[in-house]
């Protein structure tokens, strides 16, 4: 099964928005998620609309951060989101009547509305600021001094 990696696509381009002055275009932040300008608008169009990014048409436009950093959980960006599925197995759902399913559903459903709640406790916990934080000691602790070499190092 094919794992949805949205969060984290979009957490790794706001992240390089951070670092970077003045507005990125489409294409440009394509190429950081390796995929196509049109999802980039697509997913970024949600976080306009939450205010954490504006963007910017015609020449010298494109896409700029809009919020603080501090105060931009994982928790809101993954709501941005559209809260996407966050586990990856659910319910058989064959034979509704039938009470073994019944009984196992609902083992599980409550075991998976316990571990989504804590995953996205966690997530309300970590911000935007703290995700850079980590990059720049990263940066530091490999000897990178300028960030558009993150990449290559």
């Amino acid at each position: 099964m094919r794992r949805d990696s949205r969060l984290s696509g979009v957490l790794h381009v706001l992240l390089h928005m951070a670092e970077h002055d003045g507005p990125m275009t489409s294409e440009v932040l394509a190429q950081a998620m390796s995929t196509n300008p049109v999802v980039i608008r697509r997913v970024m169009s949600g976080l306009r609309d939450q205010g954490y990014v504006k963007s910017e048409k015609g020449h010298g436009g494109g896409w700029t951060l809009a919020c603080d950093l501090a105060a931009v959980t994982l928790r809101d960006v993954y709501e941005a989101l559209g809260r996407p599925s966050l586990l990856a197995i659910g319910n058989r759902s064959d034979a509704p009547e039938c009470l073994v399913e019944q009984a196992v559903n609902s083992a599980l459903d409550q075991a998976f509305e316990d571990a989504e709640a804590l995953l996205l406790a966690r997530f309300g916990e970590v911000t935007l600021a703290a995700l850079s934080a980590d990059f720049h000691a990263r940066l530091t602790a490999k000897g990178v001094s300028r960030v558009e070499d993150a990449h290559a190092s």
